[in-house]
């Protein structure tokens, strides 16, 4: 079995280090012998969802993520049918946000592809800094790093996780969202790195889709635990 990674337009949503998730799914892929390949899609490229496994949708600058977005936009049909299909998505920062029903661009509201519904809208202040989460989708916590002024409204979403420490969506309490496999989230930094049972979790429900055989192997995660374990220790001195 091959797992298949798609990069989104990594020259235009590349700001906060997402190669460095799509590092770990390889390493974690291959680590574990399975097959794996990746993809990186410019914005001109057509795209087959049915050969890619896992999506991931990085953050950008505001002009590069309109722009990403008026062409997914051209792809939404495709998008919603491989999400429907049990595709699996890790959309980050601005990522996250044009996946909704609405975001801000330039103070005003622009329509985002719709895969999601959620609506993000500008805040009065920058929301900045490292946050912990209790997520129902993982066994420990997750850590991550924040900074947007965007606060987004998750209605009767599930959320990625409960804040701990931090800001995420806003203002009630949550950061993120999931949606059958897809996770969108403010958290970058990269992400995966510190959470490796994210990763897992990703890859999982990748295989499970392929018919391929779970549980998986265990890696040793000594490094990534002490770097997730770190975060954590700065807000229980």
């Amino acid at each position: 079995m091959k797992i298949t990674v798609g990069h989104l337009f990594p020259d235009m949503l590349n700001l906060y280090g997402d190669s460095g998730n799509i590092a770990v799914l390889k390493h974690r892929l291959q680590s574990r012998g399975i097959e794996t390949e990746v993809t990186a899609y410019g914005i001109e490229d057509e795209i087959d969802f049915s050969a890619v496994d896992i999506l991931l949708i990085g953050g950008g600058g505001e002009r590069e993520q309109h722009l990403a977005c008026g062409r997914l936009k051209q792809m939404r049909d495709d998008i919603v049918s491989y999400a429907e299909d049990g595709g699996v998505i890790l959309a980050v920062c601005g990522g996250y946000h044009i996946l909704g029903k609405s975001y801000d661009h330039n103070g005003e509201k622009a329509e985002g592809i719709g895969v999601l519904d959620i609506i993000t809208q500008n805040g009065k202040e920058r929301l900045i800094g490292d946050v912990v989460l209790q997520s129902d989708l993982v066994k420990s916590t997750v850590v991550g790093f924040e900074n947007h002024t965007g606060k987004t409204s998750i209605g009767n979403l599930k959320p990625f996780g409960r804040v701990l420490y931090g800001h995420g969506n806003g203002d009630d309490g949550t950061e993120g969202v999931v949606y059958r496999h897809i996770i969108g989230t403010n958290l970058h930094g990269p992400l995966l790195p510190k959470n490796p049972a994210v990763a897992d979790w990703l890859i999982e429900k990748a295989i499970e889709r392929r018919g391929g055989e779970l549980p998986l192997a265990p890696l040793n995660d000594t490094a990534e635990q002490e770097a997730h374990n770190y975060i954590v220790g700065r807000f229980k001195k």
